[in-house]
Order: C-alpha cells, then sequence, then structure tokens
C-alpha cells in the first residue's frame, strides 16, 4: 500500500427498470470490461454532479439519484493505475426520459473516445452473476443488489 499516491473517487448508478439492472461492456485500449454506469469523479464536482454527467457522457440520459446503495469499506488498488486508490460509491438511479434511453441501448456500440468505446445491456437481476462484472467492488454490489432484489422485488 506504501504506492499509492491518491484516492480516486468513482462514483456509478444501479438503474433498474422492470426487474433488471444496467450494465455495460467497455472496450478500451486492450481492455474489454463490464461494470455498472458511471465513472471518475472530476475535481471541482460534487458526487451527484459526477454521476449526472457520467450518465449524459455515456447514455445521453439525465437521471436522478434515489438512493444511496453501498459505498466501498475496503482498500482496493485500481486495476488501471497502481498508485490510486479506489473509492466507489453506488446510487440507485431513475431516467427522467426512460423511452429515449432504452432506444439509446438499443443502438450498440457508441464511441467515447479515440480508443474507447462502450455498449449497455440489461441483466436480470435475479440471475445476476457476480462473475459477469469485471471489478471487484462491481462483484460485490452485484451480490448485494440480489439480496436487495430478493426480499424486496419491487426494488
Amino acid at each position: 500500500m506504501s504506492d499509492i499516491q491518491r484516492f480516486n473517487i468513482r462514483v456509478y448508478g444501479l438503474l433498474v427498470y422492470e426487474g433488471k439492472v444496467l450494465l455495460s461492456d467497455e472496450e478500451m485500449g486492450n481492455y474489454a470490461f463490464t461494470k455498472f454506469p458511471g465513472g471518475g469523479l472530476e475535481y471541482g464536482e460534487g458526487i451527484a454532479d459526477g454521476l449526472k454527467r457520467e450518465f449524459q457522457e455515456e447514455l445521453e440520459a439525465e437521471i436522478e439519484l434515489t438512493e444511496l446503495f453501498y459505498i466501498n469499506e475496503f482498500f482496493q488498488q485500481s486495476a488501471f493505475k497502481k498508485s490510486d486508490q479506489l473509492v466507489s460509491i453506488y446510487y440507485r438511479v431513475s431516467s427522467l426520459a426512460m423511452a429515449e434511453l432504452l432506444e439509446y441501448i438499443e443502438g450498440g456500440w457508441h464511441p467515447v473516445g479515440l480508443e474507447h468505446r462502450i455498449r449497455f445491456h440489461w441483466q436480470e437481476i435475479s440471475s445476476l452473476n457476480e462473475e459477469q462484472l469485471t471489478f471487484p467492488i462491481d462483484k460485490l454490489v452485484a451480490q448485494k443488489l440480489k439480496t436487495a432484489f430478493e426480499t424486496r422485488p419491487s426494488l
């Protein structure tokens, strides 16, 4: 842990629709991964604004944060930058324009940058498996979401 030089604050949205949660598949350079939608907080940005910006950039969607779901309580080193320690924050979110969002998701791959592209898909929460996600904190959140859904199917 002595090589850690900074905190990297990540914020993610759990968008649930008809018993399914939205996941993103991303390709960035030589990396391919599946995660919950969201990303890194920028300097000078609040957590809620950062998550709203991420959904706007990635999905062209306006969202509302409805509930704080999880903050990681353990040390997690970044998979991409070994000198970063991750602090990941997950919120339940709702879409302010679900019809447009559904149409955007069906559009397949979307460019995010020169070597970065993204697509989205719905995953039934009842059959959500942590192995479908790439990163350790997402895997834990998937377990927690599935457990919450089993006790509150209206989630």
